[in-house]
């Protein structure tokens, strides 16, 4: 992970270890919080029209401030709980995206590739 991932990862860390949180911190129950978090943040977007979503006002934008903030953090500690290097893990998703869907033949579409083989 990034320096400050790490940094991030160690105070949630230590904030559960503080509170002794680590037994609640299964990755089921962690992925769990963290679809509870994205769907606070779904809510927050469900009624806005395409342009209200690319401009929210000041007091939506801090909403929407918080909710990713939450997001992030149960993410954060999913990844750090599991072992898994978050920005490794995305630089390898987006690697994959870039051979699945080269830009001559995507530019401008929103279909999805083929699957994957087996």
């Amino acid at each position: 992970m990034t320096t400050e991932l790490e940094g991030l990862a160690g105070r949630l860390r230590e904030f559960a270890r503080a509170r002794e949180w680590e037994q609640f911190h299964t990755p089921k129950n962690l992925v769990m919080a963290l679809a509870g978090e994205v769907g606070e943040l779904v809510a927050e977007f469900q009624w806005l029209t395409a342009d209200e979503s690319a401009d929210p006002g000041p007091e939506a934008l801090a909403r929407m401030r918080t909710e990713l903030g939450d997001v992030t953090l149960y993410l954060v500690r999913l990844a750090d709980v599991l072992g898994v290097d978050l920005v490794e893990a995305a630089r390898a998703k987006l690697d994959d995206n870039e051979r699945r869907y080269d830009a001559d033949s995507y530019r401008g579409s929103a279909r999805k590739a083929p699957p994957l083989p087996g």
